[in-house]
């Protein structure tokens, strides 16, 4: 059995392709630009070239190739953009007016004058991978399934903060599934809201496997619970350090306990203690989360988590887990089969044993052959 995963940052799109045959360790990982910072360097130069551009594609990660078409704009060069690509930017396309990009059809965009730079949005490139893999000689023809993680925020109404809109979205999946893998959908299930899973799943119309998207920081923090060094653990917390985001759930016996997202850029290692003991201690509420600019709080048990230094129940990972190197918690870092930066990955591996559970005798028996579990660890029966 093969199974593609892709996990899609804002930094780096991170790439390990499971084979059943073999080791976790051994499978093949590629750690790559991300979509959004390959588009960003795409607009740049054709700011330095001083030349337009047109946006086509679908809505994808923002954040770098955005402020680049700020940037462009400001430079004086002009932005056209199909409706679905330029959401990438804003989902409010009367903003996306109002900074200067001019909206465009399919037919109109296709029929700019020769030297507009055309650029198409996408957050998965399936022929682009399968290109990369085949340079060393390993074929992607015969995969079983392929997974795919993006952050996505839900297409909130104009009228709805897009941090309230994610967060209810969060503690409604929580509520209705509790469990990790309640955040991955099958690519015909995808709700209606969430307009960047939906827009991986129109960029993967010509595959010929099966198709799972999930959210990136359940995906990682999943990923992270096949850390062996904290496998006979029943209570901890996880934090996702992300670029972006930092996102903690804590779990124990019951399931999911709380759930815990802010934005990196506005945190310091110092907020991020307090945060971290407070959410751990059950006195973190959403008010306090939402109006220092986070997306929110939520904590579903009265029991406090251990701040016991011996145990080692505060577990992180992500690109920027070293903001909290020196915390007086002395968080545990995950390295999951030894490669932190796949934790998403083999989240989205587990994920894919739930969501097809047709595949899931390998998925779990690669997975969990330290670890002495049958299902997603922090699964309830």
């Amino acid at each position: 059995m093969k199974i593609l995963t892709i996990d899609v940052g804002t930094g780096t799109q991170d790439i390990f392709l499971y084979d059943s045959r073999l080791d976790i360790e051994n499978g093949y990982k590629l750690v790559l630009p991300s979509p959004t910072m390959m588009v960003r360097q795409q607009i740049l130069a054709a700011t330095k070239a001083e030349r337009d551009i047109v946006l086509t594609g679908v809505t994808m990660g923002g954040g770098p190739c955005g402020w680049a078409v700020n940037g462009h704009i400001a430079s004086g060069f002009r932005t056209f953009a199909t409706p679905d690509a330029a959401r990438t930017v804003n989902d409010d396309l009367n903003m996306i007016k109002e900074m200067g990009v001019i909206l465009v059809s399919e037919e109109e965009a296709g029929s700019l004058h020769n030297n507009v730079v055309r650029i198409e949005l996408h957050d998965f490139d399936f022929q682009q991978i399968e290109k990369a893999f085949a340079l060393f000689g390993v074929r992607l023809s015969d995969l079983d399934a392929v997974a795919v993680a993006v952050f996505d925020h839900g297409n909130a109404p104009a009228d709805i903060s897009d941090r309230k809109f994610r967060f209810e979205y969060l503690d409604q999946r929580i509520r209705a599934e509790n469990r990790l893998s309640a955040f991955a959908y099958l690519s015909n299930q995808i709700p209606e809201i969430m307009t960047r899973l939906q827009a991986v799943a129109d960029s993967a119309k010509d595959l010929r496997t099966p198709l799972v998207v999930m959210d990136t920081a359940p995906a990682a923090i999943l990923g992270a619970t096949y850390d062996p060094s904290f496998r006979d653990h029943n209570r901890v917390m996880i934090a996702n350090i992300g670029n972006f985001h930092t996102l903690a759930f804590r779990l124990g016996p019951s399931g999911i306990e709380g759930v815990f997202e802010h934005h990196t850029g506005i945190l310091d290692p110092i907020a991020l203690d307090e945060y971290i003991y407070e959410f751990a201690q059950g006195t973190l509420t959403n008010d306090r989360v939402y109006s220092d600019h986070g997306h929110g709080a939520l904590i579903y048990t009265q029991e406090s988590l251990s701040m016991d230094h011996s145990d080692f129940n505060i577990i992180v990972t992500g690109p920027r887990r070293n903001m909290v190197k020196n915390s007086r918690f002395r968080p545990f870092f995950a390295v999951p089969f030894g490669d932190m930066m796949l934790s998403g990955c083999f989240g989205l591996l587990s994920a894919v044993a739930d969501v097809l559970p047709n595949l899931a005798e390998p998925i779990y028996k690669s997975l969990n052959a330290n670890k002495g579990h049958n299902t997603e660890p922090w699964q309830l029966d």
